[in-house]
């Protein structure tokens, strides 16, 4: 099933001023000037060791989907800021470009490209902002619930985060991101229809207030779901009312039918406390089989914390700030020109160059490759290498720091893994798109590659990302070049 809001053409959703330096492009006869772009971002969220890549499938169908309708050509007209001549090629216009990228699921890291685009300059530029939009989106999601089951310790996380996203993509693309990075289910009932994720959902306080009683209340939900009955227990008193009605409705509604009270909800107070209070009462009535599920504005240091405390919870729904990344809003990917071929077809590099290091790109057509350690199955480095590079993966390869270069590290005895797939080759779409569930089994068995001091939340131990000495010495060419002005 297509999802509307996803398969619709996207044309226009670009930065206006990808249309008008296009118009530039096009009248000094540069419009089929062959470029280069990278994604790449400058910080892991949170101050994290790691990200996660997603957002590629959404990327795909926005492409697939390019082309500008007379709705949109009229539109552009009528700005007055565009000429006949360029209307007209955009109303011809065809994508041709290539585009390479890192498969969703993958952890990425700074300053490496998780995305490459070759192709016509107007072409490569127009899509710069939507392309930008959904991977950085998803992978802020996917990185930022990744981080919130890492801390679950193997209790399943439900998404609870629909009524809180930034508007109604971002509630069910949210969804899919956080499938992506490890939670079990979500609440979003049209992202379990499209994409296919399990759903969940109890119920809320408006249900149990809506009835006489906490028990009836109780009592007819049970008698409605008797295979699935999970109690939200902390509409009035958790211990004194909603507790006890909860073990009454086992007893009296759900055990004459052969049935078993699945679980309990707390949504507010003393989480610790009560879920310890809880498990003791539940055990002593012989509901040691009954969960306990905690909600309330919960994130990766609440839900460590009230482990470490000694909390009983079976599972945790996890809302606004997963849905939202609340702690840090921004995948701050970015989109840049790194190359551009002459008329014969020779690349020549493109650099941006700035007074704050971080912000100096890296220039030339590239390659990345991950090494893996044969001995321990572990990632060692990531390399970014010019694309005309060849690395003997039989041979030691000799790895350096790119701002401390002597550091150095000598590999041996490891696998290299390209990590840039071909997605579009002369605007043609040449991937396999996987599964949800595939890209999920993928990225969890990715995540095991990395070691704990990555993916710990204080002060992970920082992954490098080398630069072959052919891309470094480039590099350090341009820079040291008088400068155009």
């Amino acid at each position: 099933m297509e999802y509307k809001h996803i398969s619709q053409n996207k044309t226009m959703l670009t930065d206006y001023y990808e249309l008008t330096m296009s118009q530039a492009y096009f009248n000094q006869g540069l419009k089929d000037t062959i470029a280069y772009f990278d994604i790449f971002f400058r910080k892991v969220p949170d101050g994290g060791g790691y990200a996660i890549m997603a957002g590629l499938e959404q990327a795909i169908s926005y492409v697939e989907n390019l082309h500008f309708t007379e709705e949109d050509l009229e539109f552009l007209r009528q700005t007055g800021d565009f000429s006949e001549d360029f209307l007209a090629y955009l109303r011809d216009m065809e994508f041709s470009c290539d585009i390479w990228a890192i498969p969703e699921g993958t952890p990425i890291f700074q300053g490496e490209p998780i995305l490459k685009v070759r192709g016509p300059i107007i072409q490569a530029q127009i899509i710069e902002t939507m392309l930008l939009l959904t991977i950085n989106h998803q992978s802020l999601i996917a990185t930022k619930s990744s981080r919130i089951v890492s801390q679950a310790a193997g209790r399943p996380v439900m998404e609870f985060g629909a009524r809180r996203a930034q508007g109604s993509d971002a509630s069910v693309l949210g969804a899919r991101a956080a499938y992506i990075g490890g939670v079990a289910s979500t609440s979003c009932t049209l992202a379990g229809e499209i994409f296919g994720i399990p759903l969940s959902g109890t119920m809320a306080h408006s249900f149990v207030q809506l009835h006489d009683s906490e028990f009836e209340s109780f009592k007819a939900y049970a008698e409605s779901y008797p295979d699935n009955t999970v109690l939200l227990i902390d509409t009035y008193n958790v211990l004194e009312s909603g507790l006890p009605n909860a073990i009454r409705t086992a007893k009296e509604v759900l055990e004459p039918m052969g049935k078993r009270l699945k679980g309990v909800r707390i949504d507010s107070g003393d989480i610790t406390y009560l879920s310890q209070a809880c498990r003791k009462v539940l055990d002593e009535a012989g509901l040691e089989d009954c969960n306990i599920v905690i909600s309330n504005s919960l994130d990766e240091y609440i839900i460590r914390e009230i482990l470490i405390q000694g909390a009983k919870v079976d599972s945790f729904g996890v809302g606004e700030r997963l849905i939202t990344s609340k702690s840090e809003p921004v995948f701050g990917g970015v989109y840049k020109l790194s190359a551009v071929e002459d008329e014969d077809g020779k690349i020549e590099p493109r650099m941006k160059i700035s007074d704050s290091v971080v912000k100096i790109t890296n220039p030339g057509s590239k390659s990345l490759y991950r090494f893996i350690d044969n001995k321990t199955g572990k990632a060692v480095a990531d390399l970014i290498t010019l694309a005309d590079e060849k690395i003997n993966s039989d041979h030691p390869y000799e790895l350096f720091d790119p701002e401390a270069t002597w550091k150095r590290q000598t590999v041996m005895d490891y696998t290299l893994v390209p990590l840039l797939k071909p997605i579009f080759q002369g605007g043609k779409l040449v991937y396999d798109l996987p599964t949800i569930e595939e890209i999920r089994d993928y990225s969890k068995e990715q995540m095991k590659t990395l070691w704990p001091s990555v993916t710990r939340l204080d002060n992970p131990h920082i992954y490098y990302v080398d630069l072959s000495q052919k891309l470094w010495d480039l590099k350090h060419q341009i820079l040291c070049q008088p400068k155009k002005h």
